[in-house]
């Protein structure tokens, strides 16, 4: 049953509960934010009335009916009337006589869902976050105003084919003519928009691709931010960065692959880990074949691993068009299903992790090799600031940026292939008319760039396969020494690129199934590295294996597999602990000595994270302390723990450097854990306890302010690298997840209709909205939204029917 608490209502009474006595604050007395009570949320709202659009702060509850009145259906700019229906959960599906127009009505369909989110989006890319925040976010806006994700919008624009350029256009007029309505009518606009100080204006066709880019954020960007402050303390011949360097590509450098090769600085890191949130960070996809279904026919199945946050980064939508014909997930503010199904296949994608960028050195460049940017950067509060961007041959130079770690005399640009012209709107259009496989991976040979997806897919004739749609650079010197290069080096140039129809791909595999989970897709050639650091391999293998066990293979096992919360490699790690604390001796002591309850729990732990389970606090604690001890505390100058704290760098190293010491350090070392784990457990008996999903609205994270965009904060199980991906870092105390599996889809490619979605959240990205959060106690429960293609079942499904008229 779908969840129609409205989010102040689900503030206040599905927060869930927490062990401590304060719910306000963690073992350790660092407060943790929860939803504030209704008397707190008036005294605060009372003190916050100089602020405009403070009504955000508590919004009336608004039904379906009321939103959907907002709608424009006359006047609008159409060749002909379009027939709009929408299910309860404001789920849209277009009929639309020509492909313009169907376009157009999307423009409209995003902006009334998520004109306040997309307006965000489109800020964020542009580095405009000091408009809204005030001078606290200058330093950042500095930072994206030298990334910048639109510095090539405009070449991009120049360079798109008729058929991509119409449908875009047709998309902006869409967005704009929504727009202009609420402008006239005086409102209402999204409550964000008073909040934050934002004006309408004007969309453009380089605000869409822009914020495509944004979606498009290189994900090695974050791993980056780590290694360059690694690298920044030592010198360039120093062996501990040499060792550093090498450590991470062989970590990160994973062995298992989804098909072989013979078949076809803290704010910095805080900024990339949000902008990855915005972008495809990781996923799970799995296609089954015929032999392997319990149907007889192909099953798909894909879980995006992104931010947890609210308004979800996709929302649901159906269409058909003389070109088009498709239900899915669509980013907001882009026009095309990047999830989804049509009546002859069904596509999904897991995050490539591809090697679309690259670091120089230009310190070497004469200063005529330079051009120069001048920005403004507008001040909420506060006075305007100008900044100066230095563009190099091999793109902005990041380094001059204060958030940027390098070494002295070093300066750093970025090659970027997002910087290039390239049309993944129209290689997503013709994935989108896509019948079979041939025709799926066509679509994004010659065309498609970033972000770099493992693209699967499953057709109505029963084939599966996997296709790398990407833009990749051919690299002389293939996996570089150094995660720099120098400008000039022959070796470092981008000399040539292949693509989507070059790279290998794969269908029909013997074993009847294809995963992929952001792990290393294939093997290719030493020129074209596909990447450095992918995720670890469990993730893909647990995939692998709950398929094997379950064939035939049901949706049901497909749902339930979005769900699992096993970790593999934990369970590994845990058991090396266990054996390494019983050397020690550590396992003779009595069965009341303090650690003991911890050992007991964690040997021969499956890896499960269960909310209700107890073996997972007290392994994760005792992991946070022996790391810790090896590493160095985080707050020491030397310490190294956040680079090696990364879990690829755990599961392959802790054990081997915690054996590097002495063993009495080494009983000290685990003594230490242990005994701190049954003291966690005094305060968290359960991981549910410990480990929450707290969702709430981008503007969650704001001071002060934030509490009020809380809207539930539940027990949840998963982790870092469970097919049910919660992440988080390592923990000792109440924290929760920070991307994860915030949406699913599920399809049996033997019916037309037989389509599964869901978000955790909800379609309306309209504070206040019923359905800005129904669709959470849907995912929390394992439920999903039916989505069908065939005309009798649409009009059946999507019982709100509109007539758009010219």
């Amino acid at each position: 049953m779908t969840d129609r608490t409205t989010p102040s209502a689900l503030s206040s009474k599905e927060s869930g509960s927490t062990p401590a006595s304060n719910p306000s604050r963690t073992r350790s007395g660092r407060p943790f934010r929860r939803p504030a009570g209704r008397g707190a949320r008036m005294v605060a709202a009372a003190a916050m009335l100089i602020l405009p659009g403070c009504a955000a702060l508590d919004p009336k509850p608004v039904a379906v009916d009321k939103r959907l009145q907002t709608f424009p259906v006359s006047g609008l700019d159409l060749e002909r009337p379009v027939v709009l229906r929408w299910t309860d959960e404001q789920v849209p599906f277009i009929e639309a006589d020509t492909d313009r127009d169907l376009a157009y009505t999307l423009g409209l369909v995003h902006a009334h869902l998520r004109l306040g989110q997309i307006s965000l989006m489109k800020r964020v890319a542009q580095g405009r976050l000091s408009e809204m925040g005030g001078p606290v976010a200058g330093d950042i806006d500095r930072a994206l105003r030298i990334l910048g994700f639109g510095r090539g919008a405009t070449e991009t624009v120049a360079a798109l084919p008729p058929e991509s350029r119409q449908w875009v256009v047709a998309f902006v007029k869409g967005l704009n003519d929504y727009q202009d309505r609420l402008a006239a009518s005086k409102g209402p606009w999204p409550p964000e928009f008073a909040l934050l100080g934002i004006r309408a204006e004007p969309w453009t066709v380089e605000d869409v691709l822009t914020i495509g880019r944004l979606a498009g954020t290189d994900i090695n960007w974050l791993a980056w931010a780590g290694l360059l402050r690694e690298r920044s303390r030592n010198g360039p011949d120093d062996a501990g960065w040499k060792s550093a360097w090498a450590r991470a590509i062989e970590a990160g450098h994973g062995n298992a692959a989804s098909f072989g090769p013979n078949e076809t600085h803290a704010r910095l890191e805080k900024l990339l880990a949000d902008l990855a949130g915005l972008s495809r960070t990781g996923s799970n996809s799995v296609a089954v074949s015929p032999a392997l279904s319990d149907t007889g026919s192909a099953l798909i199945a894909n879980d995006p691993h992104l931010g947890m946050s609210l308004p979800n980064f996709w929302l649901l939508a159906g269409m058909r068009s003389p070109s088009y014909h498709a239900v899915g997930l669509m980013p907001p503010g882009l026009p095309f299903v990047a999830v989804g199904r049509n009546p002859g296949l069904a596509w999904g994608g897991t995050n490539m992790r591809a090697l679309s960028s690259q670091l120089y050195d230009v310190s070497s460049l004469p200063e005529s090799a330079f051009r120069t940017e001048t920005h403004t950067i507008r001040t909420r509060f506060w006075f305007d600031r100008t900044v100066t961007v230095r563009i190099s041959p091999y793109g902005p130079v990041m380094s001059d940026s204060d958030l940027i770690p390098s070494r002295p005399g070093e300066v750093l640009a970025l090659r970027w292939l997002g910087h290039q012209p390239s049309d993944e709107i129209g290689a997503m259009l013709a994935a989108m008319r896509a019948g079979n496989g041939t025709e799926f991976r066509a679509a994004f040979a010659d065309r498609y760039s970033v972000s770099a997806q493992n693209m699967l897919w499953a057709d109505r004739a029963g084939h599966i396969g996997q296709v790398l749609a990407a833009r990749l650079p051919v690299r002389p010197d293939g996996i570089p020494d150094d995660m720099i290069s120098s400008a000039g080096d022959p070796q470092a140039e981008w000399t040539a690129y292949v693509d989507a129809g070059s790279l290998p791909a794969a269908v029909d595999p013997a074993e009847g199934f294809i995963a992929s989970a952001n792990n290393r897709p294939t093997t290719t050639t030493g020129l074209v590295p596909i990447g450095l650091f992918f995720s670890t391999d469990e993730r893909v293998e647990r995939l692998q294996a709950v398929v094997r066990a379950s064939a035939p293979v049901s949706i049901d096992d497909l749902k339930r597999l979005q769900q699992d919360v096993t970790s593999p490699a934990s369970a590994k790690l845990a058991a090396a602990l266990v054996l390494a604390a019983r050397v020690v001796g550590l396992g003779d002591r009595p069965a009341d000595a303090p650690g003991q309850r911890s050992l007991a729990l964690i040997d021969g732990w499956q890896g499960v994270y269960d909310a209700d389970a107890a073996a997972p606090v007290a392994f994760e604690q005792l992991l946070k302390t022996v790391a810790t001890a090896v590493y160095g505390d985080s707050d020491d100058a030397d310490s190294r723990l956040g680079f090696a704290s990364n879990w690829t760098q755990l599961t392959r190293y802790l054990i081997d450097d915690l054996a590097a010491l002495p063993p009495a350090e080494q009983a000290r070392i685990l003594s230490d854990g242990l005994a701190a784990a049954d003291e966690t457990l005094n305060s968290f008996p359960s991981w549910g306890t410990m480990h929450r999903l707290r969702l709430g609205h981008l503007m969650g994270q704001a001071p002060v302010i934030g509490s009020f965009f809380t809207y539930g904060d539940w027990p949840v199980g998963g982790s870092r690298e469970t097919p049910m991906k919660t992440a988080h870092d390592l923990v000792d105390d109440l924290h929760s997840a920070r991307y994860g599996a915030q949406s699913r889809h599920v399809s049996d490619l033997g019916d037309p209709d037989a389509n599964w979605f869901v978000l955790l959240g909800g379609q309306d990205g309209w504070l206040g909205s019923t359905t800005f959060m129904d669709q959470a106690g849907l995912w929390r429960s394992g439920q999903y939204l039916h989505l069908p293609l065939t005309d009798a079942a649409v009009k059946q499904r999507f019982g709100r029917v509109m007539t758009l008229t010219p």
